[in-house]
């Protein structure tokens, strides 16, 4: 696969896979997990102290049941006492989370009624209203509310889809609800609908349960204990606080414990208050922050490694996670799972399309260079490899070059027909080219009859030059066994090699284009041996070592011997040559080697 396919599939998959999270974010098919990290948000960022100091709250709690000996639900004329209390305690709107939808004694309801119509600053709660016109049935109905300047909201306090409180609303039954009725009584203003987009908002908690400053129902009931000024300009929410009553939920900060209604309905009024310091990104800002981390991962890929590139992934979910938190603490509430998701899923994918290209790239090389190369090498090019490409090239190594020819084939072929001479043309090549694979040599190129190997290149080898003369050998080994083939099926007289060993800096790479590609190894070392090879023409030789490669055997064979320095073209000094001494080697006569030796000596 090459690299731009690469890109192109990976970016694909990433879309693909980001289209899966955003449509999962439509869905919303993980908003439990959502939900469940808007409370980690809350848990990390902790409590904090009311910003506005304008809302308290009276519960009704154990202590009062202890102190009064009341029997829930109290009395109506106590409740009158509590209002009546609060209004002269300096309390600017008194909100009760309590239904006084039915009618109780008569004398009670009286007493509450005139305590509401002289406190003139209160706000009654009510779970059901006409969905009509939003009338509700607080003391009757009728019109009262209006009469004794009385307010009233609907105290009804929708959990999200996991059962937890996080949202207030604007209205339910064309009734506003509570917090609404109770910051307008006590602004004088209205607040705008669209402060509540979808027709709810977040509530700010400012901590889990008792937070919001309180006092208990009976100290306020008795006017015992009660701080100077502790209500003085403020909204007072007074309700049940006990377990016991019921009236207790769970929230986005209450963790195992639970939160008393009229406490939310208090956190509500401060959450409006002080603004709505929490909102939300939209489904706008959510799905362009989770086609941003889901088309992170083929980016990082482009740049990096598979396995660093994923690494990255990680770093960034990190950062991204405490971008969150920042971001929450700064009252912008984001996607964090959508994006994470995405994110995941890219990164995996990104990850897949990698180790598939990958496969399918070293798939190639190993076929490709398989060929010219001995399996050991192309397994090591592999593990060495960056990414299982085909990049050998851009490497200056010290090598052993190897160049040979089957000396009077070509006059030889003329005589026979194509196929037979291709086939026998094979044979020849295969048996040097597997002479050359199995010491670790690098088959470079076939020239005809003629053969191109290097030693020690692309990968490094210590033994080279050892390496080389091995296959030498060995190709001279078989080329007896190739003459005894080819007199016996074409009745050929069999035929000299020609063979020229170089060692010096070789370099070595891959040319041509993504269509085709060879490897190549060039420099005056290759051009050398080349010239050696030819040298030997006319020689009872048929290896020629220059003694660079001489030099660099580990041990020195008494079948080499010093045959003379001769001129080589391209070369500004004589090269020092050694030739391969022969024993029983048809078409030479015996002791012909060592009398050119001799010769050459003299």
């Amino acid at each position: 696969m090459r690299g731009r396919q690469r890109i192109v599939i990976m970016f694909a998959v990433a879309a693909a896979l980001t289209a899966v999270a955003v449509l999962g974010y439509a869905i919303g098919a993980l908003n439990t997990l959502e939900l469940s990290s808007i409370d980690t948000r809350f848990s990390i960022r902790g409590s904090q102290p009311s910003a506005t100091g304008q809302v308290a709250f009276v519960g009704v709690d154990q202590d009062t049941f202890q102190h009064t000996g009341l029997r829930w639900p109290f009395p109506r004329r106590y409740d009158a006492a509590v209002v009546t209390s609060l209004k002269r305690l300096g309390a600017k709107v008194i909100v009760f989370d309590v239904q006084f939808t039915e009618t109780s004694d008569p004398r009670d309801d009286n007493a509450l009624v005139e305590a509401v119509a002289k406190a003139g600053n209160v706000v009654l709660a009510t779970d059901a209203a006409n969905p009509r016109n939003g009338q509700t049935k607080i003391f009757g109905g009728g019109g009262i509310l209006g009469r004794i300047h009385a307010s009233a909201g609907d105290s009804l306090v929708p959990p999200d889809a996991d059962g937890k409180v996080r949202r207030m609303y604007y209205e339910q039954e064309h009734l506003k609800t509570l917090a609404v009725a109770a910051v307008e009584r006590y602004t004088a203003r209205p607040v705008p609908a669209s402060d509540f987009p979808g027709n709810h908002a977040w509530i700010d908690f400012v901590g889990p349960p008792n937070t919001i400053p309180s006092l208990s129902y009976w100290k306020v009931l008795q006017d015992r204990r009660v701080p100077p000024g502790f209500f003085k300009g403020k909204i007072v929410v007074v309700g049940a606080y006990d377990a016991s009553l019921q009236d207790v939920h769970s929230t986005a900060t209450s963790g195992s414990n639970l939160m008393s209604g009229p406490e939310i309905q208090a956190s509500s009024i401060e959450t409006i208050l002080r603004g709505f310091p929490l909102t939300g990104a939209g489904v706008v800002g959510d799905i362009a922050l989770i086609v941003l981390l889901g088309m992170i991962a083929p980016l990082v890929n482009l740049r990096w490694r598979p396995v660093r590139a994923f690494v990255s992934a990680i770093v960034v979910a990190v950062l991204f996670a405490l971008a969150a938190q920042f971001l929450f603490d700064a009252g912008l509430i984001i996607s964090f799972t959508y994006p994470l998701l995405a994110l995941m899923l890219s990164s995996i994918g990104a990850l897949a399309v990698n180790f598939m290209a990958e496969a399918f790239e070293r798939a190639r090389v190993r076929d490709v260079f398989s060929r010219f190369i001995s399996e050991a090498v192309v397994d090591e090019v592999l593990e060495t490899s960056a990414d299982g490409t085909i990049r050998l090239g851009g490497v200056r190594l010290v090598s052993t070059v190897l160049f040979s020819d089957l000396r009077g084939f070509t006059s030889f072929a003329e005589t026979l027909d194509p196929e037979v001479v291709i086939s026998i043309l094979n044979r020849y090549l295969s048996a040097m080219s597997d002479a050359i694979l199995d010491h670790n040599g690098t088959l470079v190129a076939y020239m005809g009859d003629g053969i191109f190997a290097v030693f020690g290149a692309p990968v490094h080898i210590e033994d080279h030059a050892d390496r080389a003369l091995a296959t030498a050998r060995d190709m001279l080994h078989r080329l007896r066994d190739f003459n005894t083939w080819l007199e016996t099926e074409h009745g050929g007289k069999g035929f000299k090699m020609g063979i020229g060993l170089n060692t010096g800096y070789v370099m070595s790479g891959n040319v041509g284009s993504e269509r085709r590609l060879e490897y190549a190894a060039i420099g005056d070392t290759t051009n050398t041996a080349s010239r050696l090879e030819g040298m030997t023409k006319g020689t009872p030789f048929q290896l020629y070592m220059s003694d660079s490669t001489y030099t660099e055997l580990s041990e020195k064979p008494d079948d080499l011997v010093f045959v003379d320095d001769f001129e080589v073209r391209g070369k500004q000094t004589a090269v020092k040559v050694w030739g391969l001494v022969e024993r029983d080697v048809p078409g030479v006569p015996a002791g012909a080697q060592a009398a050119a030796v001799a010769d050459a000596q003299k």
